[in-house]
């Protein structure tokens, strides 16, 4: 317990330091992503249209909360994990029943340059069919941050995923920066000013980092990164439930001194659950939980105005009931 405490003071510690932002990524070899193989050009398995095009009448209280999705999305557009069939087939059928579901657009080409660099584009469309489902991810997203820059909560039930993308190059099954391209849209429209960022991915989000790095306008924390600090200073040996323990506490912690933002958006990763491939320590209600710390920091600093994109999380068995679990209390 002593040793809990003392941990628990360090983070404190390192969290007053000058500046949020988290420290540079660590290598892709920390913590690494299921492995795949490469992405091949093939057409895509037929898919049926899923059941989110005509889900059930929501109940009241969650017709301000709009599910952002598109049937293409259930494309498998390569043999990664993040584009397995049924991955997002089961939180449609987690979702459905209780929250409206609304199409995305693409994004288009300008959108995407404010964040890409042209090579970065081309390279994309080289591969027709992973193209056109990356720049619908984006749009995703573009339209879950415009929902919530209106004053309706939304979450982006999209892929690929984002956060590994930079501005000239990608990996992490993510090919453009989905939330980055929405925010800088946004801005660009002078919808926004200061946004927040807040990713509990299990990884961390390096291409969010990279983009958005040099920008003061713009803070990215990564849930992770100063319980992690605790590991390089060698602490000792924390048990699982420790560092359950400090993950959330010094996300509590962030959240309750960080001020001056006019937009939350949050990088949704699910492979920090417990059951899920990465082996984290996130249990379903402390999804719960999360999700209800970012509404209320949202509700104290910018108005309620507040969106979520999906970004990992690969074990169908589990997925859908974390996604709703978060969804429920970010709502």
């Amino acid at each position: 317990m002593k040793g809990l405490i003392w941990a628990m003071t360090l983070v404190l510690a390192i969290s007053q330091l000058p500046g949020c932002r988290a420290r540079p990524a660590p290598t892709p070899t920390s913590r690494a992503l299921p492995t795949s193989t490469p992405i091949t050009a093939s057409s895509p398995s037929p898919a049926a249209t899923p059941t989110a095009d005509a889900p059930a009448t929501p109940t009241p209280a969650k017709r301000n909360f709009k599910v952002v999705f598109h049937p293409d999305y259930l494309q498998v557009y390569s043999s990664e994990p993040a584009a397995a069939s049924g991955r997002l087939e089961a939180i449609v059928e987690a979702l459905q029943d209780s929250y409206v579901f609304v199409r995305p657009e693409p994004a288009r080409e300008e959108d995407l340059r404010r964040v890409h660099t042209q090579r970065l584009i081309d390279e994309i469309k080289t591969n027709p069919q992973l193209n056109n489902v990356a720049r619908l991810a984006a749009g995703g997203a573009i339209l879950a941050a415009e929902l919530a820059a209106a004053g309706e909560v939304a979450f982006g039930l999209i892929r690929p995923v984002g956060h590994h993308a930079s501005p000239d190059s990608h990996w992490g099954y993510a090919y453009f920066n989905n939330i980055a391209v929405a925010l800088e849209k946004l801005m660009a429209e002078n919808k926004i000013q200061r946004p927040l960022i807040v990713d509990f991915d299990l990884h961390f989000g390096d291409g969010t980092y990279n983009i958005f790095r040099n920008d003061s306008g713009v803070l990215y924390y990564h849930v992770s990164e100063e319980v992690r600090a605790l590991e390089e200073f060698q602490v000792g040996s924390l048990t699982s439930q420790e560092v359950r323990e400090l993950e959330l506490g010094s996300l509590e912690g962030f959240l309750n001194r960080t001020t001056g933002y006019d937009i939350l958006a949050v990088s949704a990763g699910f492979d920090s659950g417990k059951e899920d491939w990465g082996g984290g320590m996130f249990e379903m209600e402390d999804f719960r939980t999360i999700g209800k710390l970012l509404k209320e920091a949202a509700l104290r600093n910018s108005g309620g105005k507040r969106f979520a994109v999906l970004e990992g999380g690969y074990n169908q068995d589990i997925l859908g009931k974390n996604v709703r679990a978060f969804l429920e209390g970010f709502e």
